[in-house]
């Protein structure tokens, strides 16, 4: 279920004018991965925005400030690590992420008390309703 298409088709509009940013180089060195690098030299030519050379980073090439942390379902990314942390989301716009340091025995009841209170999980992975519903019928 996507939500906010709207929104996620305006920044897929501005993302598709968008140019690839790659670091200066990169095409004649293979030693060089092509991810963006501030060009820094003296007189180096892209910093200099000269003809023939690719963009530079810049501010106005920006998403829409409303699309900006938008989960490609649409919901709005939340960490959380403990199950107060998931309460405080609402189920209609918010989507939860379980923290990378979170054990397995809490994200039990964090995916189990997200289902009942219909929050999508997005990294919930294997540990998805059915093992969280193992552990309830275990109390």
């Amino acid at each position: 279920m996507v939500i906010n298409e709207e929104l996620l088709a305006a920044r897929k509009k501005v993302s598709s004018k968008r140019p690839r940013f790659i670091r200066q180089e990169s095409w004649r060195y293979d030693r060089l991965a092509e991810n963006w690098r501030k060009p820094k030299g003296k007189d180096n030519k892209m910093r200099k925005q000269k003809a023939g050379v690719p963009a530079l980073v810049k501010i106005g090439y920006r998403g829409p400030r409303v699309a900006r942390g938008l989960h490609p379902s649409g919901y709005t990314d939340n960490v959380v690590h403990n199950v107060a942390e998931l309460l405080r989301l609402d189920p209609k716009k918010d989507a939860a992420r379980l923290g990378h340091t979170v054990g397995k025995r809490k994200r039990l009841d964090i995916i189990a008390k997200a289902t009942e209170r219909g929050i999508k999980v997005l990294n919930a992975g294997s540990l998805a309703p059915k093992e969280a519903s193992k552990k309830e019928e275990k109390k």
